[in-house]
């Protein structure tokens, strides 16, 4: 099936249209199975593909001829990661949402679709122009679940985040145009165009600066990063997964693919002050998230912290600080999915995500305390747990770019532990509440979400080489573009 990257991209637009005639709650169970099979669609992907540096499953048409913008897609190594985690993730997300009674059922569900297409259209998009394209599409169907089904204060926190990303895509847009303009004769979007630039290193500083911002903000990295929480918050739960769980990977994303090997001389200039930045955002997400008393504020601050490790860690240009970023991708998607979930789970059952009026859960929940447990130690890097493999990696790259700045990334493992340990103890353990007296254990369908999270944590983490192999070729030649 050399066109799996095509059947990937159009497989859930399809079904998003086709959802969209379906009435009431019969749209879930609907979107549930049509996510299903595009998660069938990347496992034959996966098992066809053939770890090298190569493009594999390619599809090319000429989109716009007389600018040289082509309809270029496939998938290397990290791009067949970035599917895996998005089919993976997208199933368990819409079958965590199966408690939940949505108004317009049918036009939600297909949004959640319509913006796995987007996220798939950016995870293999080989043509610079395409990439912008699925980045627009991507957060379109986010800010209409965020700003129909959120929280009270949905509106101004959901312009704010449609702003913030918006501001940054132009930013983009405006970094490729002038790449473009600079590629020879007949102009072209073409990734490997990009690549074999001679830009000087005045014009690579100032389009580091265009690209960086774009995807900083996306990630989000200190000090971009004020859209975050609230939006995270104020979001339904699904649409928090999305974003956190897969939708930030975009920003990780676009600074390997598009950023690095690009313009490399402007990484060269600027790679100090973003990994100073990033170990800030560690530090400061890390000291936020434990003053936090709501969880879902908590989480969230934590995401900052966790994914300043990773910037810092892609910005040392080392090959483990790249590979650390990219199986940490998976890992902080893994966990961080099922710790919103569980996070819901409580709130549907106490009406509240305080951690002051909870407590003494674990009582009455022998399956659900092992579970967040779990996912928990995951999130604070226990070795043979996903986390650990990442955070080694990652911070094997800083402290080979230099020892003080890997000593204070460094305290990611320390502050982690703090604010989750603290979190699971003030829900789970001590005297019972009155919010928790009635607490029922996990469902079936609970279970059914969180038990394929739990193989993922302990999969990664004591069979890290069945990811890292997939991506270290390209890995590698990223490498020798970025150092030739």
């Amino acid at each position: 099936m050399s066109n799996l990257t095509l059947y990937l991209l159009l497989w859930p637009t399809l079904a998003g249209f086709l959802i969209l005639f379906i009435k009431g709650q019969n749209a879930k169970r609907a979107a549930f199975g049509a996510a299903i099979v595009e998660f069938t669609l990347a496992l034959l992907a996966l098992m066809q593909y053939e770890p090298n540096a190569n493009v594999q499953f390619p599809f090319f048409h000429t989109w716009i001829e007389n600018f040289g913008i082509n309809f270029s897609i496939g998938m290397d190594g990290i791009s067949l990661l970035m599917v895996f985690l998005t089919t993976f993730l997208v199933p368990l997300i819409i079958l965590s949402s199966f408690p939940h009674s949505y108004k317009n059922p049918n036009v939600f569900y297909a949004l959640v679709l319509f913006m796995q297409t987007g996220l798939i259209g950016v995870f293999t998009s080989f043509d610079a122009f395409l990439f912008y394209f699925f980045w627009e599409i991507a957060l379109i169907p986010i800010y209409f679940i965020a700003g129909v089904w959120g929280g009270e204060r949905r509106i101004p926190i959901t312009f704010k985040f449609f702003l913030y990303t918006i501001i940054g895509s132009l930013f983009m847009l405006v970094g490729f145009v002038y790449l473009y303009f600079q590629t020879p004769g007949t102009h072209t979007s073409d990734i490997n165009a990009f690549y074999q630039l001679s830009l000087g290193t005045t014009d690579q500083s100032w389009i580091f600066w265009f690209l960086f911002i774009a995807f900083a903000i996306k990630m989000p990295v200190f000090p971009f990063h004020t859209w975050q929480p609230d939006t995270y918050t104020e979001s339904p739960t699904q649409a928090t997964m999305l974003l956190s769980g897969i939708m930030l990977k975009m920003g990780i994303y676009g600074v390997i693919r598009w950023l690095l090997p690009v313009v490399p001389q402007g990484v060269s200039q600027w790679d100090t002050l973003v990994v100073i930045l990033a170990i800030i955002g560690i530090v400061y997400g890390a000291i936020i998230a434990i003053r936090q008393n709501d969880l879902k504020r908590l989480v969230a601050f934590s995401s900052i912290s966790h994914v300043g490790l990773i910037a810092a860690g892609i910005f040392t240009l080392t090959e483990h600080g790249l590979q650390g970023g990219i199986i940490q991708m998976l890992s902080h998607g893994i966990n961080v999915v099922g710790l919103f979930f569980i996070i819901d789970i409580i709130y549907r059952r106490t009406n509240t995500r305080e951690i002051s009026d909870l407590g003494g859960i674990t009582q009455t929940t022998p399956a659900l305390s092992i579970y967040f447990l779990i996912l928990i130690l995951g999130t604070v890097a226990l070795p043979l747990t996903n986390g650990f493999v990442g955070e080694f990696l990652l911070l094997s790259g800083v402290y080979q770019y230099n020892n003080w700045m890997g000593a204070v990334a460094g305290l990611t493992i320390i502050l982690g532990a703090v604010y989750m340990l603290r979190m699971f103890q003030g829900v789970m353990f001590g005297e019972q509440s009155s919010a928790a007296i009635n607490f029922t254990d996990l469902t079936t369908t609970e279970k059914a979400v969180l038990i394929p999270l739990v193989i993922m944590v302990f999969w990664i983490g004591l069979h890290p080489n069945t990811f890292l192999s997939l991506t270290e070729p390209t890995v590698g030649h990223l490498l020798g573009i970025i150092n030739r």
